[in-house]
């Protein structure tokens, strides 16, 4: 049996507008549960203290109780190579970037053959799309 880890990303607050987001970006089904939910106190109640998107892109996260480190990525990338079709990788490429986003490397062909491209979301999570070549 083979186990493939899933991004668990803690969160500087912003865990609900993220996880909503990617949701609204890559579909799928997404469950949110806050620090009231939980009876737990170490964060406002509203925080989000456990949030999972379960589709064609899964990811986990939080909000960061206070005092705890929030995401910072280096050297880190989520890729999505081959991940959907190639229209549907550019829309998701495009709507990473959308509003606050930063593209790093567009998502057009390269050198080698296979067309793929980087950008940082508004959340500043860094994401590697791209496919091969359709026969």
């Amino acid at each position: 049996m083979s186990a493939v880890p899933q991004v668990y990303v803690s969160f500087p607050g912003t865990a609900r507008a993220a996880l909503e987001l990617y949701a609204d970006i890559f579909g799928g089904t997404l469950s949110l549960h806050t620090y009231a939910d939980f009876g737990r106190s170490d964060g406002p109640p509203d925080a989000i203290a456990h949030g999972v998107l379960d589709g064609p892109v899964s990811l986990g996260g939080s909000d960061a109780p206070a005092g705890e480190p929030a995401v910072r990525v280096e050297g880190l990338l989520l890729s999505l190579l081959g991940a959907a079709e190639p229209a549907v990788l550019h829309a998701w490429f495009d709507r990473l970037a959308a509003d606050g986003g930063e593209v790093l490397d567009p998502l057009a062909a390269k050198p080698w053959g296979a067309s793929d491209g980087q950008v940082q979301d508004r959340h500043g999570l860094r994401w590697l799309v791209g496919y091969e070549p359709q026969a």
